[in-house]
């Protein structure tokens, strides 16, 4: 019975973890930031046709995504402009945590 419950406990903390880190809360002072700092240091892609851009998609892997300065936001995140649109990327995943319009 204990490894039951010990076993439920770990698979619902593991769901919790991977949707925490499947988005990012961005303050709107913290989209003027990124958006200022996008502004300044583009990297601009084109979105395959096969890619559908939405949080949780994971960025192919040709994609050379640019870093976020270190201040911008607090933690540390990869960036593209897809589609007009500015896109947070977690560097260790490659995935799609945040989509700026």
């Amino acid at each position: 019975m204990f490894l039951k419950s010990t076993l439920a406990v770990a698979i619902l903390l593991a769901g919790t973890a991977l949707a925490a880190s499947q988005t990012v809360i961005v303050t709107p002072e913290q989209e003027t930031v990124v958006r200022e700092y996008v502004r300044t240091n583009p990297v601009v892609v084109d979105r395959p046709s096969n890619f559908e851009l939405v949080v949780g998609a994971i960025i192919p892997d040709i994609f050379k995504p640019g870093e976020l300065a270190e201040n911008t936001l607090e933690g540390r995140y990869q960036y593209v402009v897809m589609d007009g649109r500015t896109v947070l990327i977690e560097p260790e995943t490659r995935r799609v945590v945040h989509i700026l319009d």
